[in-house]
């Protein structure tokens, strides 16, 4: 068995040899396939849309003049059926209770119905406040210990102790391990609180596109909420009408929750009614697989994923007139980067001892339901693959000198990273933000579920520096808004750069005897011994 010294020697040395050679990439060829995918004829991509087909029809295009093989259950597709809901607000209320007092809320001012679970017709529950809302075996942590939560909607502020790791906490944060909680704890319904200091985008741009369908997969075996009668996210700014009487204020909720710190649980001096109205319709995308051959004859038949979304949030409400969600970052960068990626391997081949499938997954916005199927049932046999790497809004727009991996310590891949980006001369940074629940926010994270070791980076900055501000303004004024088209400043060299280092990772995984292992002291580590 080879020595974890020669391990990471062998790292190293791949990766110089990598960096001496960086010049598969100009980062134009990635812009190019982006002006395509994201260009307004293609509307969006909504999952199952007449855009996202034109979209996939040209991804198939570029596989195909890539040489790649296809690897889907139709060719390079693999069909997947959805389940689309549609919330007619118009129907729609909530209304507060307090000593008999009614208090209506305003539907996109106050709070959203989410579609996330289908929503009971009706429901009247008293309100419970939970804190996080979570339970955490790993940590003895337990917001429902001694608290009654039997019939009735709990509140939780949205985010997690700071005695509980990030990975971890994002974990537990997923609806699907939420509600087995909940499930067992006898609630009926979810209320969120929006944690400020976590905010991705202002209410306004979250409250603006509410009626939009979400979906779930249309299969019995992904329904992960059975038992749930409503779940509600409400706006901070209205988030004291659930404070009323209670002798607790959300600023004071608030002010804990910014630093992570422990929070009170109590029951709430207002019940909840609500009445709800949900139409539901079938849909059909699929998902894009293809596949690189390696040349060992026994490693060639294990693969390295590599995996983007290629849909995106489709037509909404407009914003200065616009009303096309173009998404050219989210996630057209990594889209073209799969496109790319495989060009240059036919252009500057590289001898492969795995195959690699380059796999575009739909419905990533509805809830990372493409890969979730996709993880489930791939299209090659289950344990032959050896890791994913996913590209999800890798977001090139200033010089890459820091690349932030989340899972870096998760699994060996992330020490290849830290090599990788060291022959780059690029710094790496573990997850800074972790109140924003990145690490299952995107595919990744359903290989992980299915023990896959996988990995995400993104182009990253240092704490309070420009760079970071400038981030900072992209998610509030473009993420998921018309604005992520094709006119925002790109740094080129930073996109081809990154891309440099995403080929070395496939190359470094590909040729290496030995497959990517979980580290011992992740959690994730127990998905690995489950299959």
């Amino acid at each position: 068995m080879r020595t974890f010294a020669a391990t990471l020697l062998s790292i190293a040395l791949s990766a110089l040899a990598a960096a001496q050679t960086s010049s598969h990439f100009d980062g134009h060829a990635w812009w190019d396939y982006i002006k395509v995918i994201a260009d307004d004829k293609m509307e969006g991509r909504d999952t199952g849309s007449r855009g996202e087909r034109a979209a996939e029809e040209y991804a198939v295009e570029q596989m195909k003049k890539a040489g790649l093989e296809p690897a889907g259950t139709n060719g390079f597709y693999q069909p997947v059926r959805f389940v689309s809901r549609q919330i007619d607000e118009k129907a729609c209320s909530l209304t507060l209770v307090h000593d008999g007092k009614r208090e209506s809320l305003v539907l996109g001012d106050d709070a959203l119905i989410t579609t996330r679970i289908i929503p009971a017709p009706e429901v009247k529950a008293p309100l419970v406040f939970v804190g996080y809302g979570l339970k955490v075996p790993e940590k003895n942590y337990d917001d429902f210990a001694g608290v009654d939560v039997k019939g009735k909607i709990v509140v939780i502020f949205s985010g997690s102790s700071s005695d509980i790791p990030g990975p971890l906490a994002a974990h537990y944060q997923t609806l699907l391990e939420r509600w087995k909680v909940l499930r067992a704890a006898g609630a009926v319904g979810i209320v969120s609180l929006i944690n400020p200091a976590s905010m991705d985008i202002p209410w306004s741009r979250i409250s603006l596109n509410r009626t939009h369908p979400s979906m779930d997969l249309d299969y019995p075996e992904f329904n992960e909420t059975d038992g749930a009668q409503l779940y509600v996210v409400v706006n901070p700014a209205s988030g004291e009408k659930f404070f009323a009487g209670s002798g607790h204020t959300f600023a004071e909720i608030a002010e804990l929750g910014k630093d992570r710190k422990p929070l009170p649980h109590f029951p709430l001096a207002v019940s909840l009614e609500a009445k709800t109205k949900v139409e539901t319709q079938k849909v059909e995308s699929a998902n894009l697989v293809g596949k690189l051959t390696g040349s060992d004859p026994a490693l060639k038949n294990e693969y390295v994923v590599l995996s983007a979304h290629i849909d995106h949030v489709g037509i909404g409400a407009p914003i200065n007139g616009d009303n096309i969600y173009n998404g050219a970052m989210d996630d057209g960068s990594g889209s073209a980067l799969l496109m790319d990626e495989a060009a240059a391997f036919k252009k500057m081949p590289e001898k492969l001892r795995r195959s690699i499938l380059f796999v575009f997954v739909t419905a990533e916005e509805k809830g990372l339901l493409g890969s979730k199927y996709f993880a489930a049932h791939p299209t090659v046999p289950p344990k032959s693959i050896v890791a994913d790497v996913n590209v999800d809004m890798f977001l090139p727009i200033v010089p890459l000198k820091v690349l932030r991996v989340l899972g870096l310590d998760d699994s060996d891949l992330g020490d290849r990273a830290r090599e990788i980006a060291k022959a780059e001369n690029v710094q790496v940074q573990p997850d800074p933000e972790p109140l924003r629940n990145l690490f299952v926010r995107s595919d990744q994270y359903n290989f992980i579920r299915h023990g896959v070791p996988s990995i995400i980076m993104s182009v990253g900055s240092e704490p309070n520096s420009p760079e970071q501000k400038i981030f900072k303004d992209w998610l509030t004024n473009r993420y998921h808004a018309p604005s992520d088209d094709l006119n925002q400043p790109i740094d080129f060299e930073a996109a081809a750069k990154y891309e440099e280092i995403i080929r070395s990772m496939l190359i470094n995984v590909a040729n290496d005897d030995h497959r990517p292992q979980w580290k011992q002291d992740s959690f994730f580590h127990r998905y690995a011994e489950g299959n």
